[in-house]
This record gives C-alpha cells, sequence and structure tokens, in this order.
C-alpha cells in the first residue's frame, strides 16, 4: 500500500483532500484486520481500494497518451536512395515508413490538383528522365554522350544506304519483273553469302591482333571498306549479267567490315564504363544500334515512297543519294571514334605518354594521348628519325657490329637490349636509323614499360648529338646515362600512370612485336 501510494505521488500533484481518504482506507484497513465483525465496513474499503486503482490507470493513460503526441510529429530518417535521376529519402510520421521524393521528379495523383504548369514540367522531366535511362547507362564517362550523337549519325546514314543497296539489288536480279526466276536469284544469292563468310573467317584470322593495337584505325577502314560495298552493290542493277561478282565482292567488304566491328565493340564499350558495368554500356548500345537502324529504314522507305509515281527516279535515287549518306556515315564514325578515349596501353601509345613525361615532366590523361594519336590513317607513325621498333634483330638492317657488342654483353638479369637499325637502303646516302627494343622470352609489363622508357631517353640523348655518325660512336655511352635516368624515374613514372586510370597490367603488342628472343648461358 506504500508503494502505491508513492506511484500516486508521482504521477500527480499532492492533493490534502485525496491524502486525507487514503489515510483513512489505510486506517479502516488496519481496524477490520484487528475486528473483522462489522461487514460493511469492508464493502467501504473495497471501494477506497478500486478508486485507488482507478487513479494509477489514469495517470499511466496520461503519461502513454503524452508520448504517443510527441512522436507523431514527422520527420525525416538520415538514410536517402538514388534510383535512376530521381533522388528519395525515408520519412517516419508516427504510424508508417514512407519513401518521399525530395528533388520533385515524383508525380502523384494529388499533384494533378494543385497546379497544372509544374505537374507538366514535372511530367516532361520523368519522360526525358525515362527516355535517357532507356538509351543510356547510368554511369559511363562524360565523353559518351559525344560519341552516341555521332553513332546516331553513322548508324542512320549506314541503315539507310543499306536499304537503298538492297531495292538495288532486287531490281538487278529481277525480283518485281515478269523475267524474274526466283531459283537462279536464290542460288546467286547464296553463293555470295557463303565466299563473304569465308572471306570474313581468313580476314579475322590474319588481323586478330590488329583489332587491339590498331583499334580506331582498322575500325575506320573497314567503315570506309562498307561504303564501298555499297556503291558495288548500287552497281548490279546496271550490269546485271555481272551480279554474282559483284555482289560476292561487295558481300566480301560488308562481312569484314561487320567482323572489325564485332571485335572492336567491347573494348569501345569498355573504355565508357567507368563503373564496370560493361554489361549495361552493351546493352545499351544495342538498344541504340536497334533504334538508330530503323530510323534510317524509315528515311529510306519515306524516299522510296515519294519517289513512287516517277520509275526513272525511283531508279535514279540510290545513285542521288548515295554519296550524301556516304559521306555522313564515314563522317559521324569519325568524329565518334574521336570520343573513344582507349585506356589500354599499346607501343604507340606509350611511346606518346613517355615523350610527353620526359619533355614536359606529367603523364598525360587517355584524353589527351586520344587526341594525340588521332585515328592513324597515313600510318605515319613509327617512320620518322630514331622511332623504337619492339621485334627481333634484322641481321639485313642492323649495325652489325654495334649489335654483336651488345648482344655479347648480355646477360641472366637483362630481359631486354638495345640496339641502332637502319630504316633506309644501304645505298642511301643519307641514311635514317631508329631504336629497336628487343624483348626476352619471360619479359612481364614493367620490363616493357622499362624497355620503351630506357629508348626515349636514349633517344633524347641522341637529338644532342648531331649526325648519324656520332651517334653511332657515343652509343653505349647514350645507352648507359639512359639506364640511370630509367632506374631513378621508373617507379614515379608508374604511379602516376596508375593515378590517371591507365591499365598498366597488360600491354597489347601487335604479332611482330611480340617476338622474343631466349638467353643462352655459355
Amino acid at each position: 500500500m506504500q508503494s502505491n501510494l508513492c506511484c500516486a505521488r508521482s504521477c500527480f500533484s499532492w492533493n490534502p483532500e485525496k491524502t486525507k481518504i487514503v489515510l483513512h482506507n489505510f486506517e479502516l484497513q488496519q481496524g477490520l484486520l484487528n475486528n473483522p465483525s462489522p461487514k460493511p465496513k469492508i464493502d467501504k474499503l473495497k471501494t477506497s481500494i478500486n478508486f485507488l486503482k482507478t487513479s494509477l490507470s489514469f495517470g499511466e493513460d496520461k503519461l502513454n497518451k503524452q508520448q504517443e503526441e510527441e512522436t507523431t510529429v514527422p520527420f525525416y530518417l538520415p538514410v536517402s536512395v538514388r534510383n535512376s535521376n530521381s533522388h528519395f529519402r525515408y520519412i517516419w510520421d508516427g504510424k508508417d515508413l514512407k519513401l518521399v521524393s525530395v528533388d520533385g521528379n515524383a508525380l502523384s495523383i494529388s499533384d494533378l490538383d494543385s497546379n497544372f504548369e509544374d505537374t507538366l514540367q514535372k511530367l516532361v522531366r520523368i519522360c526525358i528522365s525515362a527516355i535517357r535511362n532507356f538509351f543510356l547507362p547510368r554511369e559511363v564517362s562524360r565523353n559518351y554522350l559525344e560519341y552516341v550523337k555521332w553513332k546516331f549519325v553513322h548508324r542512320v546514314s549506314s541503315s539507310a544506304l543499306q536499304v537503298l543497296a538492297t531495292q538495288a539489288m532486287l531490281r538487278a536480279i529481277g525480283i518485281g519483273h515478269s523475267r524474274s526466276l526466283p531459283l537462279a536469284a536464290a542460288l546467286n544469292w547464296v553463293l555470295k553469302d557463303g565466299l563473304g563468310r569465308l572471306c570474313r573467317c581468313i580476314y579475322t584470322a590474319s588481323l586478330a591482333s590488329s583489332f587491339d593495337t590498331n583499334l580506331k584505325r582498322v575500325r575506320f577502314c573497314t567503315s570506309v571498306l562498307f561504303s564501298l560495298s555499297i556503291g558495288v552493290e548500287l552497281l548490279t542493277p546496271v550490269f546485271p549479267q555481272y551480279f554474282l561478282m559483284l555482289a560476292s565482292i561487295a558481300n566480301i567488304a560488308k562481312q569484314i567490315s561487320l567482323a572489325c566491328y564485332l571485335a572492336t565493340s567491347t573494348a569501345v564499350h569498355r573504355s565508357f564504363a567507368i563503373a564496370d558495368n560493361l554489361g549495361e554500356v552493351s546493352a545499351k548500345g544495342q538498344i541504340q544500334t536497334v533504334c538508330f537502324d530503323n530510323l534510317g529504314l524509315t528515311l529510306a522507305a519515306t524516299l522510296n515512297i515519294l519517289s513512287v509515281n516517277s520509275p526513272r527516279l525511283q531508279a535514279g535515287l540510290p545513285f542521288v543519294m548515295y554519296p550524301i549518306f556516304a559521306v555522313l556515315d564515314l563522317f559521324g564514325i569519325y568524329q565518334g571514334l574521336q570520343h573513344v578515349h582507349l585506356q589500354t596501353l599499346t607501343k604507340d601509345r606509350l611511346d606518346i605518354i613517355i615523350s610527353t613525361w620526359i619533355q614536359q615532366g606529367f603523364v598525360p590523361s587517355p584524353e589527351e594521348v586520344s587526341k594525340k594519336e588521332g585515328i592513324g590513317l597515313f600510318w605515319s607513325r613509327g617512320r620518322e628519325p630514331w622511332s623504337i621498333r619492339i621485334g627481333c634483330l634484322n641481321p639485313r638492317c642492323c649495325t652489325a657490329k654495334l649489335s654483336v657488342m651488345t648482344m655479347q654483353s648480355l646477360n641472366s638479369e637483362d630481359f631486354y637490349f638495345l640496339s641502332p637499325e637502319s630504316l633506309t637502303g644501304e645505298l642511301k646516302r643519307n641514311q635514317e636509323y631508329g631504336v629497336l627494343l628487343s624483348l626476352r622470352e619471360g619479359a612481364g609489363t614493367i620490363d616493357v614499360i622499362r624497355g620503351i622508357l630506357h629508348a626515349s631517353y636514349v633517344r633524347k640523348g641522341i637529338e644532342a648529338c648531331g649526325s648519324s655518325n656520332a651517334v653511332l660512336k657515343q652509343w653505349f655511352n647514350l645507352v648507359e646515362d639512359g639506364r640511370r635516368l630509367t632506374e631513378q624515374n621508373l617507379s614515379l613514372f608508374y604511379e602516376h600512370m596508375l593515378s590517371l586510370g591507365w591499365a598498366c597490367k597488360n600491354i597489347l603488342l601487335s604479332t611482330q612485336e611480340q617476338a622474343r628472343y631466349s638467353f643462352i648461358a655459355d
């Protein structure tokens, strides 16, 4: 009873009247214990105890109600969620946990009644966001949008050209005319496809490594080949008697272009996948290709519908539109490749990086190297004086005495050697020389980087020597100075390359550059 009294005092303010009642009830209870005979007093005691219990429960309900009122105020939780381009945050309203938009991109039914203009703007933002998420991956490099823009020009023009070429070929074999021979047409078609696929296999097997080392050059050259193949197909109605020959030549070129496109697409997509989301980037690329090709097909079909009433105009339409679409196609693929910044290392790419490091003191980013590298259409790289070549020693081009002395000085710890080699014939007066980097079997990626860095320091020292004869006389001194500088700067150079995102795990070399020598100890 005393504990109950304490609880009652803690829940309510002190009241003298209630205190008297409680004390009186307590005295009555003590008297009943001593003298249990009077029953009316027992009923009064029960009534007082029930009153006390009711007062205590009322106090507890009041406290619980006060706590509930304090917790019914909605408040944000420190957790947010980003879904596509929308930003949501968790909120607790006192009863339920909700996820609400905090950037205004979410649209609800209640918004339709509030403000029509705001609702319309929000709806437009949602549609733009949905289209963007349909065509573009979530996390890609900043140059990806420029690439897609020029891919649109390339694919639409290419698709329209293919429709016009197919129409011309069907006209050449007689489909749609009374003299058409379905069996002969089917036979010719099968023969040209078979020859094209066979040549595609041969081409892919012969140039497998070039898809990695000269990706942009091969991609653009095969695009030129594809445009030329469309032109050959357009000639089939003019020379229907040579249909099989012309169609086979055109299909061989198209199959070669297709092989290059498939072989290089993965490397192009990987350059944009900054979050290792290669699968997503590839999937979005396929969606873009299908949509852009359908737009090109629609464009070509529209041109045919507009000229359907004029047979002469319809027959000459492919020849009129071919140069326009071909130029747009090649211009689109050229500009698109300019925005592909590959992080993989090749010999030429590493040569640009090291030359910038030695001359200007910093490591260029993949974007800067991409601008210097270009497409490489004229194959001029590697033919300038004292250019660096990776491969085996050619006895016809080497300087025999220096090469012999270099090979005699090798030991088991050397994984490469440098030697001068002639780039021109021996009969010419002004001979041009280059630097040969020959790699040993078992040489790793760091050995290749060390070798090219060493050769670049040697080339820098050659600039101060003047004539080629002076260089040959001081060759070994130049090699030793270059080796010392290489050991001093290799670690710092390698760290800078890693920090800029270069893929230093492997270096992609061509078939000729993969040649190795073996060291034979006496």
